[in-house]
């Protein structure tokens, strides 16, 4: 039977391309250390942290009481695993002394049974695994888990794994399937992914099983969490909490019988990428079905075009089929890193290159676009509109910012955009016992040993300008090279040293028997083009969106004045591409087109309403990458385009 494809590890790939190997420096040179400020509180002008303090306060070294979110440690933990990678790809060497005294101090603040959470052990002992549903304790030892192996595999030290694996071995004692233990689940879905992490480098099978059985008991009656919340009595962590709802952990029916993405976004996805790596684990059949399902529900009727997740601000969750508002949406940016792992655990899980085509459309948009291009602002939420001045606190409207943040009181996003991009190199190639894989058009080197013989492959993709796609691979055995050439390619040719091929597709992938060296080159324009959505999402009926390749445009202030709603365009309009702009990193495009911008609406031009009186003015219209709006000049933005019929 032939394996599962095993993504590469970000010491096997060196990033080149213009745009993401910028980013990938930007991860090891300025946010490792920047972040590392803000953990420390060190930063002026920003919302404390208190994550690193908090340690110190339960191993002993200051005195006081836990402060910030109950779930703080994770944001070290995240700070971790992005060091691990940095480490791993080249860029973070210099950060093992002080990732290895950060921790030191982790195991101080274990427990001598190996219990880890920083929030219960200062300020509620008593309350262990009493408060699932929002206390996040299993949420931290997932986190743990994850930076633990990330840091065994760059560095082939075991000090922060062995506190994670006692952590984890506690877990088991408690939670884990037999009589007399705790029938209880995570509320916040995450420990589950990092189990299977954690049971493919001990080997350790209690670890899957657990994972296994975390996700069964969810959808169980009674409802555990539900149950657990009615003994509070209203007494909640979190005061938003008194509209919880089965559907907002996932817990209205059983994992492996839904058909709709419901709930908190990120705890979605999470459970989900846990639901693939067991099915492919276990080769559970059903468990497949269900990630299908979901997945389908997701990117047919429930994402945005940006690869964004989330629509409802309150509770930052799924609602219905189709409801994608551009302005009030959240849209977190730890959702589109979810769904970029629950998209690449599907392609690994089914074979279909199509689910890269998500991985894509998330970090090409919504993750990138979480990030300044300076390393140092962040966007928790990723609006596809924004209106500077309805942004106001104590309103509907609070949650969105129209500047990018220097930190945040929960700041859970930015070290999981760190450790995205420090690890980009899992979602670019993967590998088979007899295949190469190549998922992504980013430019990029990659080595690997398939079926015994080392394997180097050199991409060189400039599809977004030359139109050429060149992969130069060196084998010293054949080797079969499977290409991932996306919808949005126009391809008008394909070489193999030279000669036309007319190469095999199977599952999505271009496929080419090498016989050893080889170089394969593809034709190919990606054009700008206008895309519409489904009639049925109502926010952006009647409109357009511009798009080159997998990049979605927006419009700017700075580029197109204010009042951006007044805009339209034509869809026969024709698309000119301008020359990257200088102050933007990456090399993309401008787009400008021809269009109307409306002057006047009513008879009366001061009347808030009055009888219909409408006049246009011709005007060009600039769009920029939405992955990098506002980076320059502060002030509206605008997706979706009026369309002129």
């Amino acid at each position: 039977m032939k394996q599962h494809s095993i993504p590469l590890e970000a010491d096997q790939v060196q990033v080149t391309d213009p745009l993401f190997g910028s980013y990938v420096r930007l991860v090891g040179e300025k946010l490792i250390p920047y972040q590392w400020e803000a953990l420390n509180d060190r930063i002026p002008g920003t919302e404390p942290s208190h994550c690193i303090d908090n340690f110190r306060v339960v191993a002993g070294q200051m005195q006081g009481g836990n402060r910030g979110a109950i779930f703080q440690d994770t944001d070290l933990y995240k700070w971790l695993e992005a060091v691990a990678f940095c480490i791993q790809n080249g860029t973070g060497r210099q950060y093992i002394p002080i990732a290895d005294e950060v921790i030191e101090l982790i195991g101080q603040a274990q427990c001598e049974d190996g219990y880890l959470n920083t929030y219960i052990t200062i300020e509620h002992p008593e309350n262990r695994w009493k408060n699932l549903a929002e206390g996040h304790e299993l949420y931290g030892c997932g986190h743990l888990i994850e930076a633990a192996v990330a840091y065994y595999k760059a560095t082939g030290k075991r000090n922060l794994l062995d506190i994670a694996k006692k952590f984890a071995d506690l877990v088991v004692q408690v939670f884990g399937p037999g009589e007399g233990r705790c029938q209880g689940y995570p509320g916040h879905q995450e420990i589950e992914l990092a189990l299977v992490k954690l049971y493919r480098v001990t080997g350790k099978k209690a670890y899957l099983e657990l994972a296994d059985s975390f996700i069964r008991r969810r959808g169980a009656r009674p409802n555990y969490l539900v149950e657990e919340m009615k003994g509070r009595h209203g007494h909640n962590i979190f005061p938003e909490f008194y509209e919880y709802d089965e559907k907002y952990a996932q817990t209205h029916e059983p994992p492996l019988q839904q058909s709709t993405a419901e709930g908190h976004a990120v705890r979605a996805v999470y459970m989900y990428s846990a639901m693939a790596d067991l099915a492919l684990e276990e080769g559970d059949d059903e468990m497949r079905s269900a990630c299908v399902r979901l997945y389908n529900n997701i990117v047919g009727r429930r994402m945005y075009i940006t690869g964004g997740i989330g629509s409802s601000g309150k509770l930052e969750r799924f609602t219905a089929d189709y409801d994608l508002p551009n302005d009030r949406m959240y849209c977190e940016s730890c959702a589109s890193v979810g769904l970029m792992m629950f998209s690449q655990r599907m392609a690994t899980l089914t074979g279909e290159a199509d689910y890269y085509d998500t991985v894509e459309r998330a970090l090409c948009n919504t993750v990138l676009a979480g990030i300044s291009k300076d390393g140092d602002r962040y966007f928790y939420v990723n609006p596809l509109e924004v209106w500077p001045d309805n942004c106001l606190p104590s309103t509907s409207m609070s949650h969105v910012k129209p500047v990018r943040q220097p930190w945040f009181a929960c700041a859970c996003c930015p070290p999981n955009i760190a450790r995205t991009l420090a690890s980009l190199a899992q979602y670019l190639y993967a590998a088979d016992e007899d295949s190469l894989y190549v998922n992504q058009l980013i430019r990029s080197t990659a080595k690997v040993e398939i079926g015994g013989a080392a394997v180097h492959a050199d991409l060189q993709a400039d599809y977004l300008h030359s139109g050429l796609i060149r992969l130069a691979v060196q084998s010293e055995r054949p080797v079969t090279v499977r290409l991932r050439l996306p919808d949005y390619l126009k391809v008008d040719g394909i070489t193999v040293d030279g000669k036309p091929v007319t190469p095999a597709v199977e599952h999505g992938y271009t496929v080419f028997a090498l016989p050893g060296d080889a170089v394969i080159e593809v034709k190919a324009s990606a054009p700008a083009r206008f895309v519409a959505a489904h009639r049925r999402v109502r926010a952006s009926t009647g409109r357009v969106a511009l798009m080159k390749g997998p990049f979605v445009y927006c419009l700017e202030q700075t580029d197109n004045g204010e009042d951006l709603p007044a805009l339209s365009v034509s869809p026969d309009a024709v698309i000119q591409e301008l020359p990257p702009l200088s102050d933007l990193p990456g090399e993309l495009p401008v787009l400008e087109v021809e269009g109307r911008r409306l002057t006047q609406t009513t008879g009366n031009g001061d009347a808030l309403y009055d009888a219909p009186h409408f006049a246009s003015e011709p005007t060009r219209l600039r769009a920029v990458p939405y992955a990098l709006w506002c980076n320059r000049t502060p002030g509206e933005m605008q997706v979706w385009i009026n369309a002129a019929r």
